[in-house]
């Protein structure tokens, strides 16, 4: 860079400078790319667990009050609104 601005001379300094912390910027944005971990693909088990206990932990008193209120259609209506939002969890974090 300083034989650069040497031979340019004064009046090319800005550029060779903006020219030089390009390339600085770029060798530090490549770095910090090594260093990032790699995105999780989907679920992990324990989250895929956690989710499988909460989803039948809440569906005993949802499928009791489904029943109270909707006979064999809200129960139906209930379970297929508990597998859609654990479908849709596995969906979304898969797809990240």
């Amino acid at each position: 860079m300083v034989g650069a601005r040497r031979e340019l001379g004064e009046e090319m300094e800005p550029a060779v400078v903006d020219a030089f912390l390009d390339r600085v910027e770029s060798a530090i944005d490549a770095r910090a790319a090594e260093r990032r971990p790699a995105p999780q693909k989907g679920p992990g088990p324990g989250e895929r667990l956690a989710l499988a206990i909460v989803s039948l932990g809440t569906g005993v008193p949802i499928t009791a009050i489904a029943a109270e209120q909707g006979g064999v259609l809200g129960i139906v209506a209930a379970w297929l609104g508990i597998a859609g939002v654990n479908f849709a969890y596995s969906r979304g974090r898969r797809d990240d």
